[in-house]
Parts: structure tokens; C-alpha cells; sequence
């Protein structure tokens, strides 16, 4: 694995150097498919995320990439408690919160917040600013007295750089780009430790992007939060984290450090990934290794046995079929320079391509 990230003095201070502060193994979410109008019986699953582990670290991003429906919302989702998981644990500072209900989920839901994609819809049109970015503090009345809320919003917003006296605004008097510092100032309302970042700048312009990663990197260190960064923006995904997890059909094909991904991949899909980035220089373009995948995605009702990813990928051989490729460490990087040594779900993971960084 990764070196594990410095502490900030924050989160020093709010748990163990070096623990885990969100820990994540073997979670499985699967939707039922039923057939019937009065008697439905279920025919099939929809395997949204089948089987995931990785840990978050005080003060670390972790970045998720994969294409669309490979399971990485449904993930942010089970996360949050919005979804309850098939199977599996999350373990918030060794506390299991699948388990959790009532008061004690509450509690739990305080210091882990959500960030929406969509800053057009995840706003409430017939609220003011004021009320959005307060309503958090209805819900845990203990961290802002009723006297002291606007006060506290009008901080809010001055801490994502809008002026404090916004708050009587409604969402459609604003960009897109400003939509969203509203919602992550509503995600810092609570002051939590964990935020889950669910494709925050997808919708939003290139310059505009730039600049709500630039102010997520900010309060980061401002108030020593710890980030599970979702997107498929491969670029977006290394400027900001310090490790990065790849996600194929609901599996973890690959996670290791930003460096280990994008400069030493060793899972086929990865490397098709990173192949498929545009580079501006002409140069390195010319002496990067173009991967064209073949067919489409499967479906995640009907997912290939074996290795998910073997229906598309050119090293296939009959063991793909048979056996599912462990997340752990190829036999011959394990005791290799740092950039190698990183989990990968593949059985021919040594063989690495040629890539350029992104």
C-alpha cells in the first residue's frame, strides 16, 4: 500500500496518527429485479458495487474514477447511509454505521457530509441561501444557536468566497459555480471530518472547475478535512488526491498513490483509461501507447464471470473466466521501489504498458 498522508494538527488532535478514520471492506450493494404487478418475485440483481474494500486516512483524499455506472455513486451513496448495503461494513473510527439508527446515525451523519454533482438541483429553488446553508443547524440545533445562525451562514459563505449578504438570494441568482460553493458550504455547516465529494465539477464550466478544486484543496487544510473525491475526470482526479481507487462493473480493479495510477498502472482497464486522455504536448503524444477498447460495457445484471473486465481487454486468456482476480500486490512488485508495489485485480498485472502521465 501507499505511504499513509501527513496529519494536519486538526485531525491529529480528532483521531490516532496513521488509523484509518473511514475503513470499508467487502461492500456489496445489489438492487433487486422483480417480474408481476400484484405478486412480484425477484428474477435477478443489479450488482451496483460487488465486493469493494479501501480505507480513508485523516487528512487524505481519496479520489474514485471509472466510467458511468461502474458503482461509484452508489458507493457515496452507501456511504452517507442513503442506501443500506447488501452486505459488508463501514467503519467510521472503527464503528460500524451500517449498523447504526436513531440517535447514534445522527450523530454519526454530523461528521460525514455529502457534496451533490448537480448545483442546479441539490438546491432547493423555493429556499433562500440563508435557509439552505442553515437548515443543517435545524437538524443539530447543539451547534448553532438559533441567535447565532445567520451569523454563522453569512460566515459560510464568506469562508467559499461569496459576500455574507447573499443570504435572502435564491439559488436561481446564481452560476453554477457559485451553486456549488453554496452546497459545500451547506457540507461545512456541521463542521464535519469526512466529506464525500460525488462529481462536484461535472457540471460545471473547464475555468469554473478549477476553481471549486482550488477552494476544496483550501479548506482542506483549513479545517483538516478528510475527502472520498468521485469523478471520471482522470486529470481533475490527480491534481487533488493523494491516492486514487479505479472501479470497473462495482469491482476495484486498482488503488495505490496518484503517482502509482497515473505514472505505473498495471490493471488493463487502467492503462486504457490514462491512454484515452488527451496530452497537449505533440511529443509525448506520438510516443504514447494508444489502447482502443472493444465492445461494450456489460451489463452489472449479467456481469462476465471471472474477471469482470476480461470481455473488453486484449490480455484475456481462460483463467480470466474461471477465477476472480484478488485486489492485493502482483507477486513480483512486492518488493519492488515505490510505484510498483500497488494492489491490482489482475492476474497478468506485471505486464505494464507504456503510458504518459496525465
Amino acid at each position: 500500500m501507499s505511504e499513509k498522508p501527513q496529519l494536519t494538527k486538526q485531525t491529529e488532535s480528532s483521531y490516532a496518527a496513521g488509523e484509518p478514520i473511514l475503513e470499508v471492506r467487502d461492500l456489496v450493494k445489489h438492487f433487486p429485479l422483480t417480474q408481476g404487478v400484484l405478486f412480484k418475485r425477484q428474477v435477478g440483481a443489479v450488482k451496483a458495487v460487488d465486493g469493494i474494500s479501501f480505507d480513508l486516512y485523516p487528512g487524505e483524499t481519496l479520489g474514485i474514477v471509472g466510467e458511468s455506472g461502474c458503482g461509484k455513486s452508489t458507493v457515496a451513496k452507501l456511504l452517507m447511509n442513503l442506501e443500506a448495503p447488501t452486505s459488508g461494513t463501514i467503519r467510521y473510527k472503527g464503528e460500524d454505521i451500517t449498523k447504526l439508527s436513531g440517535r447514534a446515525l445522527k450523530a454519526v451523519r454530523r461528521n460525514i457530509q455529502m457534496v451533490f454533482q448537480d448545483p442546479y438541483t441539490s438546491l432547493n429553488p423555493r429556499m433562500t441561501v440563508g435557509d439552505i446553508i442553515g437548515e443543517p443547524f435545524d437538524i443539530h440545533p447543539e451547534v448553532a444557536p438559533k441567535g447565532d445562525r445567520r451569523a454563522k451562514v453569512q460566515e459560510l459563505l464568506d469562508v467559499v468566497g461569496l459576500n455574507p449578504e447573499y443570504v435572502n438570494r435564491y439559488p436561481h441568482q446564481f452560476s453554477g459555480g457559485q451553486r456549488q460553493r453554496i452546497g459545500i458550504a451547506r457540507g461545512l455547516a456541521l463542521r464535519p471530518e469526512i466529506i464525500v465529494a460525488d462529481e462536484p465539477v461535472s457540471a460545471l464550466d473547464v475555468s469554473v472547475q478549477a476553481q471549486v478544486v482550488n477552494l476544496m484543496e483550501r479548506l482542506q487544510d483549513e479545517f483538516g478535512l478528510s475527502y472520498m473525491f468521485i469523478a471520471h475526470d482522470l486529470s481533475i482526479v490527480r491534481h487533488i488526491s493523494d491516492r486514487v481507487g479505479v472501479m470497473y462493473l462495482g469491482k476495484m480493479a486498482e488503488i495505490g498513490s496518484d503517482e502509482e495510477i497515473y505514472e505505473h498502472p498495471t490493471h488493463p482497464y487502467t492503462q486504457a483509461l490514462l491512454s484515452a486522455v488527451p496530452v497537449p504536448d505533440p511529443e509525448a503524444e506520438g510516443r504514447r501507447e494508444r489502447i482502443v477498447l472493444e465492445g461494450d460495457v456489460p451489463s452489472p445484471a449479467n456481469p462476465p464471470s471471472g474477471c469482470r473486465f476480461r470481455t473488453r481487454c486484449w490480455k484475456a486468456e481462460a483463467r480470466c473466466a474461471e477465477e476472480v482476480p484478488l485486489l492485493a500486490i502482483p507477486a513480483p512488485f512486492e518488493e519492488a521501489e515505490s510505484g510498483a508495489a500497488h494492489p491490482s485485480a489482475c492476474h497478468f498485472a506485471e505486464e505494464r504498458a507504456a503510458v504518459v502521465a496525465v
